[in-house]
């Protein structure tokens, strides 16, 4: 608990830092491409529009519960976006910022926030697309919209967590970043995103369901479509914080354990 207000506070404070910092991992991603950070919205767009090409175009994909497939599909593609993304990017926080991390003063923790921020900009950009999205298919925003901001700030801890904890064994072993994309492929698949959790049977929904990406991208189809209050569903929700809680915590551990080395290794 202490950890985490030293973190809230120290998050304040470097407000300017961590947006400066942002800033900068955006310009250098896409240094040297013409488009430049334009990239950043382009290719979520363009694998959105491939699979509904696929899937509604060629094979004719019907409804979803009576709700067109295409604003079906971008609920659950656009969180897995900003959560795939976060990971991945934050994995590489520590050893791609080995300057920083040998600087007594600096706070290394901030790195993972750092690409955290960076997909959470182009998160928002999205959720407007979203509602522009919906409101083209004549589906009026509604109060159950407010709950985008809960599952943001859930899936924002649960990257924070993963971040945290595969970030600092990266530092010692390189392979975990590529254990890390295996298994957000794995994962892409396990996620009800494209496909409908009524497709599999009955008996391994409670396996599927252990996967806390399927909390967050049902958190948003309920927002959008069904129109469900998160606590509605309270024993999926005590899951996800109850596994939130404990990765943050160890990936907390892992982190401070390991910082000491940090600059030894790199």
């Amino acid at each position: 608990m202490k950890k985490f207000y030293t973190l809230i506070r120290d998050l304040i404070i470097n407000r300017k830092l961590l947006w400066q910092m942002t800033k900068r991992d955006f310009r250098q991603r896409y240094l040297g491409s013409y488009l430049g950070i334009l990239w950043a919205f382009i290719q979520p767009t363009i694998t959105v529009f491939i699979f509904w090409f696929v899937f509604q175009v060629g094979f004719k994909a019907v409804p979803v519960n009576n709700f067109p497939f295409i604003l079906w599909l971008i609920c659950g593609m656009f969180p897995w976006f900003f959560l795939s993304e976060s990971i991945q990017s934050a994995t590489y926080s520590v050893t791609e910022s080995a300057f920083l991390v040998k600087k007594i003063v600096f706070r290394v923790e901030l790195l993972p926030i750092v690409k955290i921020m960076s997909a959470f900009v182009v998160h928002i950009f999205f959720i407007a697309v979203l509602f522009i999205m919906f409101a083209i298919y004549g589906y009026p925003p509604t109060i159950y919209n407010l709950q985008i901001i809960y599952y943001l700030f859930a899936m924002i801890c649960l990257a924070l967590g993963l971040s945290w904890l595969t970030s600092s064994l990266t530092v010692f072993l390189r392979d975990i970043g590529q254990f890390v994309s295996m298994i957000l492929q794995f994962g892409f698949w396990g996620t009800p995103i494209f496909w409908n959790l009524q497709m599999i049977p009955q008996q391994f929904h409670f396996i599927l369901k252990l996967n806390p990406a399927y909390y967050l991208v049902e958190g948003y189809r309920q927002s959008f479509i069904y129109h469900e209050w998160f606590w509605q569903h309270w024993h999926l929700t005590a899951y996800f914080w109850i596994l939130t809680a404990a990765i943050m915590l160890l990936g907390a551990w892992c982190f401070k354990k390991l910082r000491p080395h940090f600059a030894d290794v790199l």
